[in-house]
This record gives C-alpha cells, sequence and structure tokens, in this order.
C-alpha cells in the first residue's frame, strides 16, 4: 500500500522536526516536504504534489488560512489540516472555510496527528472534542441568521499582513505579483473600510485578526 505523501508547514524548526518524527514513525504516513511559511508551502506543492497539507496558522509571509485558500484553489485534490496552538473559535471557522479537512492542536498532537491525517485521506473530518462543541453552538446561535458579509478581501487580507510584517510597497509589489501603484490602493481601501489611519493601526488590526503574531 503507497504511504500518504505529506507537505508540512511550520515557522518553527523545532516543531517541524517533533511533528516529522511522529509522522514518519507510521508506516502509511511520509514527509516528502517541509516549508517555513506559507508561501513557500505552495511553491513546494507546485514543485510535487502533496496527498496531504498540515500548515500551521501563524506564519510570515502567508498565513496557513491564506495558504490553505490558495491549495485549495489550486490543487483540488490535496487535503488540508491545520495544526495550531489556538483553541480558537474564529480560526477554527476560518480554516474550515479555507478547505480544512481538520483542526488539531499542537498540545495534543502526538495524541491526535495521525488519525486526523487517516482521517482526512478518507474524506472524513477531525476536529477535537472542544471544537464539535463550538460548531454546534455556533450553528444554533446562527439558525435563521445571515452571515455578515466580510469586511476586506482575500487581496486587501494579503496585503494587510505584508504591511503589517513591515514590508516595503515596493518589496510588497515584488511579493504579490502587482505593481506599487496597485498596492497603494488596496492600502489606502483597507485604511478607509476598517476605519484606521495609518500603518501602526492596521498592524494592531492584523494582530487582533490572526494574521500575525504580536
Amino acid at each position: 500500500m503507497s504511504k500518504i505523501r505529506i507537505l508540512l508547514a511550520d515557522d518553527h524548526q523545532l516543531v517541524r522536526r517533533g511533528v516529522r518524527l511522529i509522522l514518519d514513525g507510521e508506516p502509511d504516513l511520509t514527509v516528502i516536504a517541509e516549508a517555513g511559511d506559507g508561501a513557500e508551502a505552495l511553491a513546494k506543492a507546485k514543485q510535487e504534489p502533496p496527498d496531504l497539507a498540515i500548515l500551521d496558522i501563524a506564519m510570515p509571509r502567508m498565513t496557513g488560512l491564506q495558504t490553505a485558500r490558495e491549495l485549495s484553489r489550486q490543487f483540488p485534490d490535496i487535503r488540508i489540516l491545520m495544526l495550531t496552538m489556538y483553541d480558537n473559535e474564529q480560526y477554527l471557522f476560518e480554516a474550515l472555510k479555507a478547505g480544512a479537512s481538520g483542526y488539531v492542536l499542537k498540545s495534543v498532537a502526538d495524541r491526535d496527528l495521525v488519525e486526523a491525517c487517516r482521517a482526512a485521506m478518507r474524506g472524513e473530518p477531525f476536529l477535537y472534542p472542544g471544537a464539535v462543541t463550538t460548531l454546534i453552538r455556533s450553528y444554533l446561535e446562527r439558525v435563521g441568521e445571515d452571515e455578515p458579509p466580510k469586511v476586506i478581501t482575500e487581496r486587501e487580507e494579503e496585503v494587510l499582513k505584508l504591511v503589517a510584517e513591515g514590508h516595503s510597497s515596493r518589496d510588497i509589489a515584488a511579493m504579490l505579483h502587482i505593481s506599487v501603484k496597485t498596492v497603494e490602493r488596496h492600502r489606502a481601501n483597507l485604511l478607509q473600510k476598517l476605519g484606521l489611519r495609518d500603518r501602526l493601526e492596521l498592524t494592531r488590526y492584523a494582530i487582533r485578526a490572526g494574521l500575525i503574531e504580536p
């Protein structure tokens, strides 16, 4: 039986090493590539598409959520798991919207991750017990309610993250393959939509939204 081929993305090398030890110790799992951020994970997936991508949520350049959206768009057959330290309702819902099959906490990765990988490849969702409770509660609260529209677009979110990380407009334009003028327009739209005044306030918003770590 062929092994499940895994792409592992986390910006902490020690975490990747520990997770890889767990996965490579299983007869049906093998890590074929590692990445230190979301952009590198996308590049590795293009070089050799894996069966399964395991993504940390908080990473530089592109978050795990942004990476999950791109992987789902470009490689619909790749299954995705989010591996995170955040037991956070907002992250959970965003991960599921982004196309993730499961949400695994790093604190219990040694217990849950292997089964989550196998569940994802069977086409089954994997959520830790607290996440199931959260989903049920949210569903009951939202029955009959329309979900509010998202305030900013995915492209604006990408620009926001890079601005908050301290990149210049020229650098952002190069990273996203757009013009400097387009970057400046996105930045102006962000300030207007979010009711903010400057880069500092954009950075604070990005921290609250989970796009960068404080």
